[in-house]
This record gives C-alpha cells, sequence and structure tokens, in this order.
C-alpha cells in the first residue's frame, strides 16, 4: 500500500475533499487525523474509519488548530510524515464576486478562509519537519481559477487571488526547503461536488456549460474521489522527487473552452 506508515494530518478532513481523502488514505495504509469544523462531522469520520483515525474539531483559521492536529498525530501515532490542506470556502455570500463588487469583508473572509489558513498549517508543518529533523510532504489545495479564469459563471475574484497565491507561495517554499527534503505541492481542482459548490450544482445553465468545459468522462461535474490517486502520489514515497509542483486535475477545464 502507498501510504503504509504515513502518518497524515489533513486540514478540512472530515467531509467534501477532505473526507474522501481521509477514507482514501486510509485504505492505502495511511494513519489519518482529520481535522473538521463540526463535532459532527468529526464523529460521523471517526465511526467510519475506526482506529486509524483520530479527529479534531478546531477552526481551519485558528493559529493553534495546526499544532494541536500534528501533536495529536505524534501522541496518536508516534510520528508526522505529511500534511494536506484542504480546508478554505468561497466569500460570496460575504461579497466576493467581480472586482468592482467586492465588499471589505469579502475580500477579508475569502482571503482568510483560503490563503491565512493554508499560510498557518503550511507553516507549523514545515516547523515541525524542521525540528524533527526529517522531511516530509505537504499538499495544498488551489483551483483551476488560480491561472483559468471563466467570467460568466465564476466571477469570484478574491477566490481567485487567493488560489493563484497559493501557487505562488507554494513554489517558493519549495524551493527554499528542497535541500531539507520538505516536498511542497498543489493539486488544483475545477468545479467538484462540494458543500462550497452547491450554487453551481443546483444550476443547471452552469451544469450544461460544466459538460463542455470539463468533457472527461462523459462531461460532468467533479466527484471529491477523482483527487483521491493524485493527492495519495503527492503524500507517498513515490513523489519523493517531486516539488513545486501543480497539477490540474479538472475534467479537461483548462484546456476546454465550454460552450454557453
Amino acid at each position: 500500500m502507498l501510504l503504509e506508515g504515513k502518518v497524515i494530518v489533513i486540514i478540512g478532513g472530515t467531509t467534501g475533499i477532505g473526507g474522501s481523502a481521509a477514507t482514501a488514505f486510509v485504505k492505502a495504509g495511511a494513519k489519518v487525523i482529520a481535522v473538521g469544523r463540526s463535532q459532527t462531522s468529526c464523529d460521523a469520520l471517526a465511526s467510519e474509519l475506526g482506529d486509524s483515525v483520530r479527529t479534531l474539531a478546531a477552526d481551519a483559521t485558528a493559529t493553534t488548530t495546526a499544532d494541536q492536529a500534528i501533536d495529536l498525530a505524534i501522541d496518536s501515532f508516534g510520528h508526522f510524515d505529511g500534511l494536506y490542506h484542504v480546508a478554505g470556502g468561497s466569500g460570496r455570500k460575504y461579497g466576493d464576486g467581480p472586482l468592482h463588487e467586492i465588499t471589505d469583508e469579502g475580500w477579508e473572509k475569502t482571503l482568510n478562509w483560503n490563503l491565512t489558513s493554508l499560510f498557518q498549517s503550511n507553516r507549523a508543518a514545515a516547523q515541525r519537519f524542521l525540528k524533527l529533523g526529517h522531511g516530509g510532504s505537504i499538499l495544498n489545495l488551489g483551483s483551476v481559477l488560480g491561472y483559468s479564469p471563466s467570467p460568466k459563471y465564476f466571477a469570484s475574484h478574491a477566490y481567485a487571488a487567493t488560489k493563484a497565491a497559493i501557487i505562488g507561495f507554494t513554489k517558493s517554499v519549495a524551493a527554499y526547503y528542497a535541500d531539507q527534503d520538505i516536498r511542497f505541492n498543489v493539486l488544483a481542482p475545477a468545479l467538484v461536488e462540494t458543500p462550497m459548490a452547491q450554487r453551481a450544482a443546483e444550476d443547471e445553465t452552469i451544469q450544461q456549460f460544466i459538460k463542455t468545459k470539463q468533457p472527461l468522462d462523459g462531461g460532468r461535474i467533479g466527484m471529491p474521489s477523482d483527487l483521491d490517486q493524485a493527492a495519495i502520489y503527492f503524500l507517498s514515497e513515490g513523489s519523493k522527487f517531486t516539488t513545486g509542483q501543480v497539477l490540474s486535475v479538472d475534467g479537461g477545464w483548462s484546456i476546454s473552452e465550454g460552450q454557453y
């Protein structure tokens, strides 16, 4: 199994993309610490995955959350090998949107959820790897909207800014820590069926557009499980010679025109 013996922390790991990854990681041999926003989602995942998982109900934007999760990993399973940062969200209901319409609150909340929380978890992981004296793998969840915009239906410019920043941040820190075998990479999905994507998933017009914008596998919205095998690769020893990379798992979004 590709993750046999690995202990991995997932920030945003109890539902959606992170919850699917937690299940896949355990099946691949890992022990998992899954951080989620609600105790209910934490309890549900723990019940499903049993002794291979520990959960932590905490706010991903809190400064101490990642350190608490890493401490839990070491206390529960003896070591810490990788971090997958999935947590984030849309600030649309707070005022994200086209530039001329973005509110201060929409900007601040979107940056806090998607970029500041990721900075905090990556910093905590890098600090711990340095303290432990060994390398590790850090995988960040980006988005195709960070480099492949779609203005008619997906004009959330604060969100796009955060996802573009994740790429620049990840490449920069990957270069700095490469000689210490701390790897940083990005997975970039397109539209995936998660709670954040509910607006688009329930809009028939957008769904018709997605059939041509994400034409693979018959043309469809992505599923959280579509990302699992790529995440396993980046958190396994199979990627030990890979850092600073962005992998689009997007159904063809970034190379397809899309038809209105």
